[in-house]
């Protein structure tokens, strides 16, 4: 798809509808810039609440602190390093 948009004396643009119906785009979504080269990559960014959930927690960490999670694997870092 290809869409055209003017910038304003401000360096404000208006997403096109036709880009914001396909990306699913509502007010005060957040949204990504690349560029590559001469070209912007533009994307919708996910909101973290909405990826809650959406990895699962092995049933060895279930339950146990972010700290102790944590020390474990810096416990388990420092073993694999020992000759």
């Amino acid at each position: 798809m290809d869409a055209l948009a003017r910038l304003t004396s401000k360096g404000q643009i208006t997403v096109p509808k036709a880009v914001r119906d396909a990306l699913d785009l509502q007010t005060g979504d957040n949204l990504h810039f690349r560029v590559e080269g001469e070209v912007v990559v533009l994307a919708k960014t996910p909101d973290l609440l909405d990826l809650a959930g959406s990895v699962p927690v092995p049933p060895q960490v279930q339950g146990r602190s972010w700290e102790e999670i944590r020390d474990a694997a810096w416990v388990r870092q420092w073993q694999d390093r020992e000759p």
